[in-house]
């Protein structure tokens, strides 16, 4: 009789184009029946990445979740701006990452989205991501086969994450969950709980994922994480480009840090009889990443989405993936393959 395949959850963190990673990552996982997904968050493009898995896996196809992904990033590979010539194709994504720094057409759109508000287009402003998640099957998003989705949004004017779920998630939700305020108006949605029109931005301001809904007793132990941020740099950032985009990796860290501290916290109260075994639930933390790549890539590539980093970040979650079940998947289910002492000792 064949084992049964392991459980695990994943949060799926957001990074604009850099999502395509992740997209390597859930084609690798969709390519193992050994792992069952039981539960997903995610933020951003993660949101849009979760949304295409749970169609195709509330179907019971993992074949279908995979031709999902590869439509999705099609669609957001065609958002390419025109402007920056087709000889990026054959460039490297460090390359394509500098020229698209450096050129004048994204010159002129960073300094714009800093000095003009999204506001200030009126009847021509209009969110380039509604065309795709209108498309999405919102039956099979929404229904309670497959595996639990969760995505999140930060409201405006209290700050506060507000997590979407169920019939809840819908093309603004997850346009919420991907709304940068620079680039795009907020999105307004009706608040169940105060029947008032509430605002909203990108979710990982608040939660890049929120692993929070993941810790209910009814899902697994095990959450792998996929970073597409660089939690470390080696190098101290001195050009004025450099500098923020640092600073957006730090800030698009931070809740994902909070809460990765907050599991570090219980686990140290469990292992030393300070909680009762039972009290908490001792979760076991799994990451998958690839800084070294994400280190040489930069917010221009993760804003302007040209096919050839698109395919080049999915080549490499798939291999990262691969790796980290190559080497740890007889550890899931028995202990985090996540350092926390060491990563906030």
């Amino acid at each position: 009789m064949a084992a049964r395949a392991k459980p695990i959850n994943l949060a799926l963190q957001g990074g604009g184009a850099h999502g395509a990673f992740t997209w390597g990552v859930l084609d690798a996982l969709l390519d193992t029946p050994e792992i069952e997904i039981a539960a997903i968050s995610g933020t951003s493009a993660g949101a849009l990445n979760g949304a295409a898995i749970k169609a195709g896996l509330s179907q019971d196809s993992r074949d279908l979740a995979r031709d999902n992904l590869e439509w999705l990033w099609e669609q957001v590979g065609a958002i390419t701006d025109q402007r920056f010539a087709p000889w990026l194709n054959a460039t490297s994504p460090s390359a394509i990452s500098a020229l698209i720094e450096t050129s004048l057409p994204f010159a002129i759109s960073d300094g714009v989205s800093r000095m003009v508000s999204p506001y200030s287009y009126g009847p021509f402003y209009q969110n380039p991501l509604r065309r795709i998640v209108e498309q999405l099957h919102y039956e099979d998003i929404c229904c309670a086969a497959g595996p639990e989705f969760h995505i999140c949004a930060t409201n405006v004017r209290s700050g506060k994450i507000r997590i979407f779920d169920g019939d809840d998630i819908t093309p603004e939700a997850i346009m919420a969950s991907a709304c940068l305020p620079t680039m795009f108006q907020a999105v307004e949605i009706i608040d169940p709980a105060t029947r008032k029109l509430e605002a909203y931005w990108d979710g990982g301001y608040t939660g890049n994922p929120a692993l929070f809904p993941l810790f209910h007793n009814g899902l697994p132990s095990d959450i792998l994480v996929v970073n597409i941020n660089p939690l470390y740099r080696e190098d101290v950032p001195t050009s004025a480009r450099a500098i923020q985009n640092r600073i957006n990796e730090i800030s698009f860290n931070t809740s994902l840090l909070r809460e990765l501290r907050a599991i570090h916290f219980v686990q140290r109260l469990l292992s030393n009889g300070h909680l009762s075994p039972g009290a908490m639930k001792h979760v076991l933390v799994h990451m998958v990443a690839d800084d070294a790549l994400m280190a040489q890539l930069s917010v221009a590539t993760k804003l302007v989405a040209t096919p050839q980093v698109l395919h080049q970040l999915r080549a490499a979650g798939r291999a990262a993936c691969e790796s980290f079940l190559e080497t740890h998947f007889d550890r899931i289910g028995q202990e985090s393959t996540v350092d926390l002492v060491e990563m906030f000792g």
